[in-house]
């Protein structure tokens, strides 16, 4: 018996003497994050509300290349993003409560990397960023990367402006009835705002941020009989805009004062009494390059249908005035376009919530697409 026990109780001894050198030989798991590759033209911004948590909006990184999703920037309260000119910074303003969704609330700018998309400061505004759907325009930065220009609404209209050099809100200027910010490209301390009225107004600021004239432009759209999109399309100085019954309008802001040529029709007079109109969120993209305007289009248009998603996406010259190339829509509510050559196109299907590609290099030529992306997005942007 003894002996019978103690032969149990080496024979235990040997297996956890052997256990313990077994685990001794593993070696401990790290843990780390795998670094993001260079940025390619094709890297796409997704910003999306998350309107079901909308108090932990989403910025997702993908790779449109290679239709792989590569991260993702928490956006707080109706974040709104944008890439500063030299696209190596991200800045979002957004809005955050002490408890979640109410109590005491904090507005800040934060600033993430492109290259590692981590968080590397951030700046508080006043608690007047606009909670709103994710457009263009609502934050912008200056051309030369000084400024950062931030939408307010409180439900009156406002801008911040931030300085991004020193680190801190700077002015406030109020520009009532009027939405959304347009930079001038020639004169970084200029912008542009669109007004319900169809006037644009311009601000000028003096070298510290502060403005110093204010001027409003004539009439350039009827809002009563076709007002326009707000999303607009930059060349320069130069944005275009397309209106619900289907047309182009052009301004150009570098100006004290914005000047605008004739509107031109996307549509012929066939196609207008059939009900093709523009339809969407971001509902235009424009590659400067070739000189090429994106629409995403619908038929059956009626007072209503302008957030309808695209059936078709029209292709135009901007030179010539006139459609080369169309494809099938994929149900888009927002499109961007890749800067550079050999662009592609992507379009936000907002009814199975994917992602198509199209090489727009020519003809319009659907390429290839990524499924599950997002909840409720309505802009992209594009490296």
């Amino acid at each position: 018996m003894v002996r019978h026990t103690l032969s149990g109780l080496g024979l235990s001894l040997l297996l956890a003497l052997s256990s313990t050198a077994a685990v001794a030989e593993i070696a401990p798991e790290i843990i780390s994050v795998k670094p993001l590759a260079p940025a390619n033209p094709y890297r796409i911004y997704l910003s999306d509300v998350s309107i079901d948590h909308i108090v932990d909006g989403r910025l997702h990184v993908i790779d449109g290349e290679r239709n792989a999703y590569l991260g993702m920037i928490a956006t707080g309260f109706a974040g709104q993003s944008i890439l500063s000119p030299d696209r190596k910074t991200i800045y979002v303003a957004t809005t955050y409560y002490s408890r979640l969704n109410h109590g005491e609330r904090t507005d800040v700018v934060d600033i993430h990397d492109t290259e590692t998309l981590a968080k590397t400061g951030e700046i508080v505004i006043p608690p007047r960023h606009a909670q709103a759907l994710n457009y263009k325009g609502i934050i912008r930065p200056s051309s030369d990367g000084r400024w950062l220009y931030v939408q307010n609404a409180t439900p009156a209209t406002s801008v911040t402006i931030v300085d991004l050099q020193a680190g801190k809100p700077v002015a406030e200027v109020a520009t009532p009835g009027c939405w959304i910010v347009l930079p001038a490209q020639t004169v970084p301390t200029r912008f542009s705002t669109v007004c319900g009225d169809g006037t644009l107004l311009t601000i000028s600021l003096d070298a510290e941020g502060r403005p110093t004239t204010q001027k409003r432009s004539e009439k350039f759209f009827d809002a009563d009989r076709d007002p326009i999109f707000i999303h607009g399309e930059q060349d320069g100085d130069t944005y275009r805009f397309v209106s619900y019954l289907g047309d182009v309008y052009t301004a150009h802001l570098g100006g004290e004062e914005a000047r605008f040529d004739a509107p031109w029709p996307l549509v012929s007079a066939a196609e207008r009494k059939a009900g093709w109109r523009p339809g969407g969120y971001q509902v235009i993209a424009q590659h400067n390059e070739s000189g090429r305007l994106f629409v995403g289009m619908h038929a059956g248009g009626k007072d209503g249908s302008h957030k309808w998603p695209a059936k078709e996406i029209w292709a135009f010259d901007l030179a010539a005035k006139k459609r080369v190339a169309k494809a099938p829509g994929s149900d888009a509510i927002a499109i961007g376009v890749s800067r550079g050559a050999a662009p592609k196109l992507f379009a936000y299907d907002g009814v199975k919530g994917g992602i198509a590609t199209y090489d727009a290099d020519g003809k319009l030529k659907l390429s290839g697409r990524m499924e599950g992306v997002g909840e409720t997005p309505t802009l992209m942007e594009l490296q």
